[in-house]
């Protein structure tokens, strides 16, 4: 390598720290940036005031043999543990018990748990919005909202975010060649949809025969008890995932209104009204289709990008995509001699 390589890693999500964590164990100086207040990406938690419920990813499972020692690595530390809920599919028919076979895992004692054990070791800015790429004689430089141009310069820049968002930076970055028009294109191209998840509080355990249910009728996909996961305390918490189609078609109505329409569809399945409830938007839930590139590297400028949206989605997804990247960017980094 000549001398020491600084690499850019913009999101903190599981693909962006887990491609900065194998660039720095191949010898490499990443730094990620990310808007939030910590790490994670939609492997998140909301807390208040006795409570707290995961209203991003619900679970993860494994099935690649190098991502399977990961989570086995995760569960010895104690960020992640097996979640068993009693599993419903909902709708359509009668409902029927789902595949009680595969592993599900969950982040504990929340789910940002393993997202902030893969940053422990890393250089992380939170709370810094990069709006801005700018490439000069010395490298790569980052224009945040917050304070402006970020200090150094950097040999490559990894956007580890949904694809509309890189899309933007790209944009906006001064990318000549016919490659990096690749990325900005392929960025474009990808549909995300949203998700409204509400999460929800009650006073006493709910009594549904189940913990946690795909929902295949009405504007709900997933209902989960939060507090079946293992290492949770507070209150009973549930968690309303709305499907894609729903949540497009409402993605800007006042949270009020969503609210009711998804408590009215809960209610309709069994569930009481809940003492409170919180909403959250996101805008960028998935991907339809999902992608199978894994990831994307343009070594003449020294731009890739990685994520779930890359390779089918999922946590899985998502940490193979950067680790991927993190070696495409170290073999295409690499002087010979």
């Amino acid at each position: 390598m000549k001398g020491t390589l600084h690499v850019a890693v913009v999101g903190a999500g599981i693909a962006g720290l887990s491609c900065a964590g194998f660039l720095a164990q191949a010898g490499l100086s990443p730094v990620v940036f990310d808007k939030s207040r910590g790490p994670g990406g939609r492997m998140s938690t909301r807390r208040g005031e006795g409570w707290q419920c995961d209203h991003g990813a619900q679970y993860f499972t494994a099935r690649d043999p190098d991502f399977r020692a990961e989570v086995e690595r995760w569960l010895q530390a104690g960020v992640a543990a097996r979640w068993a809920p009693r599993l419903r599919v909902l709708g359509g028919d009668l409902g029927h018990d789902a595949d009680s076979g595969l592993a599900r895992f969950v982040g504990t004692p929340r789910m940002t748990a393993p997202a902030r054990l893969l940053a422990e070791r890393l250089e992380l800015q939170a709370g810094t919005t990069i709006h801005q790429l700018e490439r000069g004689a010395e490298g790569w430089r980052l224009l945040s909202a917050e304070r402006g141009w970020v200090d150094g310069f950097y040999d490559a820049v990894v956007l580890a975010q949904p694809a509309p968002q890189a899309a933007s930076l790209l944009r906006q970055s001064s990318l000549h060649n016919a490659a990096a028009s690749g990325l900005v294109t392929l960025a474009e191209g990808v549909v995300m949809r949203g998700s409204w998840a509400l999460m929800v509080r009650f006073a006493d355990p709910v009594a549904l025969p189940f913990d946690a249910a795909f929902v295949n009728a009405g504007p709900l996909r997933w209902i989960a008890r939060d507090s079946s996961k293992p290492g949770r305390d507070g209150v009973e918490s549930w968690l309303l995932h709305a499907n894609a189609q729903w949540s497009e078609a409402h993605i800007e109505d006042d949270a009020d209104d969503v609210a009711a329409a998804m408590l009215q569809a809960f209610h309709d399945l069994g569930g009481p009204l809940p003492q409170a409830w919180t909403a959250h938007r996101w805008r960028y839930a998935d991907s339809e289709p999902a992608g199978d590139m894994v990831c994307a590297w343009d070594g003449d400028t020294g731009v890739g990008l990685c994520g779930d949206w890359l390779n089918g989605g999922k946590v899985e997804g998502a940490w193979l995509s950067g680790r991927a990247l993190a070696q495409r960017i170290v073999d295409g980094l690499r002087v010979v001699g």
